[in-house]
């Protein structure tokens, strides 16, 4: 590991309460957490202690009850509440309603705002732009209707055409809410204080909205360039929510996190904007006990780590939470606070993600990743007059989520159109990839880290016809695009450019097939230098059965076959691994092609591991990840390596006989670390705040040369000292 420089921000954390030395965590930056009147001193505090300081605040709802009670500009808000086609108010708790984004609410986020740029924050977080599919009945939006469609609002919930119309006003007025208070404070840091002000937008994936049936402005946002990057607030919360795959519905935690983690790095991904994976060691709903929290946390972790294009994370939302607070016992007894080996588990994972931004990237079984293209639209489409009977209501109080109630309501939630074609592919080891189908139109050469395309219009639509010529333009150069659907959706019939009095398709795939001068017939069919495979079936059928996943598997295997060079060889595995420098990050999933368990033969560190044990033979069960650290990905001998350590580096000293690090760490979380050495250490001693020295034990592996000890964290520092005979050494 390396000491590095906190202004690239590769790790930080939010937090709403003041600096506590049990919640230091010494990352890069911290989020100062809402805009109370206690914020500035809670932002003087974090910059005392070294921090670099953010601000985030919710922008579709929080503790904004004096605008709401018209104590701002003496007129009442509650009409700007979204509300349900009952007349319920949503809320995300007793007087927090989730908010329709007028105007006058944009103006009264942007002044409230302008405080923390008074108190000196370097960037602005606006979290969770949020409009639910079940809202568009409040008065506001009515008016916001009328303006954008200059037309009689519609109830969303009696046509497939009210209801697409309804997501796609509800996406804008987001969009318009963050371009003008990303403006206007821009504009006031620029006048007032001559500095630079950035703003990010941490956001749930695509893929999460569109299964809990939110609508957010997402890719809208690239057009933005007053947004400078994203958080992805991917977490065991979302990835936990169930779908189908073999005709079972159940949570699939990794598989779910990982196509999750995988459409939010396109946000970022050939731009400048920065993009941060969110992880979290416990979740929203305080029921869990520790180990169900550590499992489901390793998931998403490892899962992020299979998108090597991002080394930027949010280490944690609410510190406070994990390490100061209880949860159930496993036996239902009362509670309890987080194991030690646990929180010195997750300290020596927060510092190791600081190292992730790694030059060689190496795939296993070598296949290109399959893009499956998904698009914004997807959450325009989350609702349908076929299920109006039913309950579809969902709430949120911050802490748990109601699922929805109905069996058409819950085809919804699980949404097997997407599922069924992604998990039959990763079941099997392939590397799938969402992919953001809008991006076409942004940028030109988007395509090109792809030679097989999945598509379907039957769960969402593209927003403008020249996407077609770019998926066109990539099939004539080589590309292998795969074509699934029955043109059965409903919402082909909404007023969209396909039907217009200048078109005349049934649906959108129609132009796609005529762009690419192809015949809708079943099969391979060849286009210049590419094919194009159409797969007559409905995408949901492919996660009812195995016979199905299997059809879907091998149309993909037959037409990247055909189209590939003659080394080619479809390897089909029941894990991933990847390499990233000296990591070796993998999965084996359980429902695969086999459920054999994956060995790995060599000298590791388990990263995983609070003792940080050597290992040379690693045995991973379905159903499990790991995370490791290769020592024979490095021969220098001589190298001085701090490998991994549940503190933070500070400084490194080096004289003729010892080594001095400088390592600091929250309070009441064990200190531990394994250091690469070329001879074994004489004396290791701990010096303290006196600067007396006292000696302490530690473990030396002849086999890797490195050795373990055991230590107390402090945030202020603990100076270690490494003493050695007289030798010719280097530090790396």
């Amino acid at each position: 590991m390396k000491i590095d420089d906190r202004w690239e921000e590769r790790t930080g954390f939010q937090e709403r309460v003041a600096y506590h030395p049990s919640i230091d965590l010494r990352t890069d930056f911290v989020m100062v957490y809402g805009i109370d009147d206690s914020m500035p001193e809670r932002i003087k505090e974090w910059q005392e202690c070294g921090y670099v300081v953010h601000l985030m605040t919710g922008v579709a709802w929080g503790e904004y009850q004096d605008y709401l009670y018209g104590q701002v500009d003496g007129r009442n808000h509650w009409d700007e509440a979204q509300k349900n086609r009952y007349g319920e108010t949503i809320s995300h708790g007793k007087d927090v309603p989730y908010m329709v984004p007028t105007i006058a609410f944009t103006n009264y986020l942007t002044s409230r705002i302008k405080k923390a740029v008074d108190a000196g924050v370097e960037a602005i977080h606006l979290e969770e732009p949020e409009f639910w599919v079940e809202g568009g009945y409040s008065e506001a939006f009515k008016r916001e209707w009328r303006i954008f469609y200059k037309e009689e609002w519609t109830p969303p919930h009696e046509s497939v055409d009210g209801q697409y119309r309804a997501s796609k006003l509800k996406a804008f007025l987001y969009k318009r809410c963050l371009d003008r208070l990303c403006t206007e404070l821009k504009e006031y840091a620029q006048v007032k204080y001559q500095r630079t002000l950035r703003f990010y937008v941490p956001t749930h994936s695509l893929i999460n909205y569109t299964q809990w049936r939110i609508v957010s402005p997402q890719s809208q946002l690239l057009s933005l360039p007053t947004v400078d990057g994203y958080i992805a607030q991917v977490w065991t919360g979302t990835s936990r929510t169930p779908n189908v795959y073999g005709g079972i519905a159940k949570e699939r935690t990794f598989e779910t996190a990982y196509l999750e983690y995988g459409v939010m790095q396109e946000l970022a991904r050939g731009t400048e904007r920065r993009m941060w994976f969110l992880h979290d060691p416990i979740e929203d709903n305080p029921n869990y006990d520790w180990e169900d929290y550590k499992n489901n946390y390793v998931k998403t972790l490892v899962a992020s780590l299979f998108h090597p294009d991002v080394f930027r994370y949010e280490i944690s939302p609410w510190p406070n939470r994990i390490f100061n607070r209880s949860y159930p016992k496993k036996d239902g007894k009362g509670k309890e606070p987080i194991p030690p080996s646990y929180a010195t588990s997750l300290l020596i994972i927060m510092n190791v993600l600081r190292d992730l931004n790694q030059d060689e990237i190496k795939w296993e079984n070598g296949l290109d990743p399959v893009g499956l293209m998904l698009s914004d639209t997807a959450m325009f489409q989350r609702n349908h007059p076929e299920i109006s009977g039913e309950d579809t209501s969902q709430k949120y109080d911050g802490t748990e989520r109601e699922m929805l109630k109905g069996n058409k309501a819950k085809e919804l939630l699980y949404w097997s159109e997407f599922y069924g074609l992604a998990l039959p592919l990763l079941k099997s080891g392939i590397p799938v990839r969402p992919i953001q189908l809008d991006n076409i139109r942004r940028f030109t050469s988007y395509l090109n880290h792809y030679k097989t395309l999945i598509l379907s219009y039957e769960f969402m639509k593209p927003e403008a016809p020249d996407i077609h010529l770019g998926i066109s333009q990539w099939v004539q150069n080589g590309g292998n695009l795969i074509y699934v659907g029955d043109g059965s959706d409903a919402f082909h019939q909404v007023r969209e450019w396909w039907n217009t009095r200048e078109a005349d398709y049934n649906n959108p795939a129609e132009h796609l097939l005529e762009s690419l001068g192809v015949e809708w017939r079943e099969g391979i069919q060849h286009v210049g230098k590419g094919l194009v495979t159409i797969l007559p079936n409905h995408p949901k059928e492919f996660a009812q059965n195995e016979q199905n996943a299997k059809l879907l598997k091998d149309t993909v295997k037959k037409a990247t076959e055909k189209s590939a060079q003659d080394s080619f060889r479809w390897d089909e595995k029941n894990y991933l691994l990847l390499r990233r420098g000296p990591y070796v990050i993998s999965s084996v999933m359980e429902e695969s092609v086999h459920m054999e368990p994956l060995r790995l033969s060599g000298l590791y560190v388990d990263l995983l591991d609070p003792n940080l044990s050597i290992k040379e033979e690693v045995t991973i069960l379905p159903g499990n990840q790991s995370l490791l650290y290769d020592l024979n990905s490095q021969t220098n001998e001589t190298d001085i390596q701090v490998i991994a350590s549940s503190s933070r580096m500070e400084s490194v000293e080096k004289a003729h006989n010892e080594y001095s690090i400088l390592m600091k760490g929250p309070l009441h979380v064990p200190g531990v670390c394994r250091i690469r050495y070329p001879v074994k250490p004489v004396k290791i001693l701990i010096v303290d705040e006196q600067n007396k020295e006292k000696s302490i034990n530690f473990e030396w592996d002849q086999r890797s040369n490195t050795f373990f000890f055991y230590y107390k964290n402090n945030p202020e520092g603990t100076k270690i000292k490494i003493l050695h005979y007289s030798v010719d050494i280097s530090s790396s």
